[in-house]
């Protein structure tokens, strides 16, 4: 079902011509289908990650999938409504989201983190692979049938899969006991606790310590109730899963998978924002993704004009080269996602280190840079290089965007798999609403800058944004990398387990003002506060 999600985006490459003259619109107002398409994509992604956090993944790829059947059957019967084709593109966009921004979650919960590697590769070449292969057969189908049978198509062969998902994808979700998730808590669950967790516990006790009663006679009211939620939090863990039936596995929900609140989930990807390994991330995967869609919107516009004069047939033919570059791409991520990182292990003297998958980033700034270079270049004089080379450059640029995605997502489920659902929202939000911002300018910035300028300067850009890996690599004089990811991580972490604290003990005082603040997201303002009024 990945793949036929993957067919959305590109739906519209080859037929920006055709579209254009059906419904008597400029190139840009054709682009945009496309952009505001990718806009509901990003949108979407907000409610959908925040709900696949609290009650799984399987009822957002059921709903997913029955969207796109219902978009992609009204976006063939729009006939030659533009507003009606644009509302369909956005409810594609919605449907789309999940299998965008979930894939390579439900990846993180079902493998090791030594068998990620391939697994990331398959998943992300069935997003990419097949969004690259459908401009090759939506220009003949175009030809053949009208572009009408190019939606229709796409609503019969998801609305075919619909009963596969409902009977074989089950959900990949599961409360589990902390000590379980290795890969979560790192060397903390292996070697007891971090340095800054240590360092934090001390603090806390000698604050215990020196917080007495007025009458100098022992603790607080609040030290004893904070002593003991801390105690239960640190030390109770949830009980093993009982396994359900298959008949009761086929039900959308199956109980949360969290207690943390839905609207405060939702709003919880915007700090991470500042969080360096998510801003890295969605600057290497999301600006080449920005790139590619910019190639493709421009490329009908350079190759139906003069000198070539190509149809739609031809046009996305022309696609053969970027879908050859995304398999090509994903051999040799996948080849070098593990062996790199196991030649890193062995020179690290056995011990993992997730910025190891960092080093993937070299290849994408070698093949992807020359391949944005090298399309400029040669797309600026087809009289002179013809269409051959600038598709080969096309297909490098595609080869190193797939490498610089599974390079950014593995990092981020090996590094921060506890918040590899928000991360994930982060990108899908970035890479998505940068799209959408190219699809305004993309046209404009051809006229007035010419081919080969504007993509100088979009090489250029993609150049700095790889060599930001290097900071991202380099280990600090005074901590290891591990103890820099718990640092980033530390705020965000401390605040999710000192407000579960601080709630359970406002209940036992019964301090419903404070629980009402808790429950209702206020967690930073109100910590302060409660802790007074609790100990007060």
């Amino acid at each position: 079902m990945s793949v036929i999600a993957a067919t959305l985006s590109p739906l519209l490459a080859a037929n920006t011509l055709t579209l254009a003259l059906y419904f008597e619109r400029d190139f840009t107002q054709m682009a945009l289908l496309t952009g505001y398409h990718l806009c509901g994509v990003g949108v979407a992604g907000f409610f959908f990650v925040a709900s696949a956090r609290v009650w799984g993944k399987r009822h957002l790829f059921l709903l997913g999938t029955i969207l796109i059947v219902i978009s992609s059957a009204w976006g063939g019967a729009s006939g030659t409504n533009y507003k009606s084709l644009l509302w369909a593109r956005v409810i594609q966009g919605v449907g789309l989201a999940p299998f965008e921004a979930l894939v390579n979650a439900a990846v993180g919960d079902l493998y090791f983190v030594h068998e990620r590697g391939k697994r990331m590769a398959v998943s992300n070449l069935a997003l990419f692979g097949g969004a690259f292969f459908t401009p090759i057969l939506v220009g003949k189908i175009t030809d053949t049938l009208g572009w009408q049978w190019s939606f229709y198509l796409v609503a019969i062969f998801a609305g075919a899969m619909l009963p596969v998902i409902f009977f074989f994808v089950p959900e990949t979700a599961f409360r589990r006991a902390e000590y379980l998730n290795t890969d979560f808590t790192g060397e903390r669950s292996l070697e007891g606790k971090s340095q800054l967790d240590t360092a934090w516990e001390m603090s806390h006790s000698e604050n215990t310590r020196t917080r007495r009663s007025p009458d100098g006679s022992g603790p607080t009211s609040f030290d004893k109730h904070h002593g003991d939620s801390e105690a239960r939090h640190l030390h109770s863990q949830p009980p093993i899963p009982v396994k359900v039936s298959y008949a009761r596995s086929l039900l959308p929900f199956n109980g949360r998978k969290t207690d943390e609140n839905f609207f405060k989930l939702i709003l919880r990807p915007f700090p991470l924002f500042l969080h360096p390994a998510i801003l890295w991330a969605c600057l290497i995967q999301g600006t080449m993704i920005g790139w590619t869609v910019f190639i493709g919107v421009v490329l009908a516009a350079i190759y139906l004009g003069p000198p070539l004069f190509f149809n739609e047939v031809t046009t996305g033919y022309m696609y053969t080269g970027a879908f050859v570059g995304a398999i090509l791409g994903f051999l040799l991520a996948g080849l070098l996602a593990d062996w790199s990182t196991n030649l890193m292990i062995r020179r690290n003297k056995g011990v993992y280190e997730p910025e190891f998958r960092i080093v993937l980033v070299i290849a994408q700034l070698v093949i992807g840079c020359i391949g944005l270079y090298g399309f400029g270049i040669t797309a600026n004089d087809l009289t002179q290089y013809g269409w051959f080379l600038p598709d080969f450059f096309f297909a490098l640029e595609v080869m190193g965007m797939v490498i610089g995605a599974v390079a950014s997502a593995l990092y981020i489920v090996d590094a921060h798999r506890e918040i590899a659902v928000e991360a994930f929202t982060c990108l899908l939000i970035f890479k998505n609403m940068f799209s959408f911002g190219l699809t305004w300018s993309a046209y404009d910035w051809l006229v007035q800058a010419g081919i080969i300028k504007t993509f100088l300067w979009i090489a250029s850009i993609q150049v700095v944004i790889c060599l930001l890996s290097i900071p991202m690599c380099k280990p600090s004089y005074t901590l290891p990398n591990h103890e820099i990811r718990v640092l980033t991580d530390y705020t965000f972490r401390h605040f999710r387990k000192e407000e579960q604290i601080v709630l359970s003990a406002a209940r036992s005082a019964k301090d419903d003002a404070t629980v009402v603040a808790l429950e209702d997201g206020h967690m930073v303002l109100t910590f302060m506060s409660a802790y007074d009024a609790l100990e007060g």
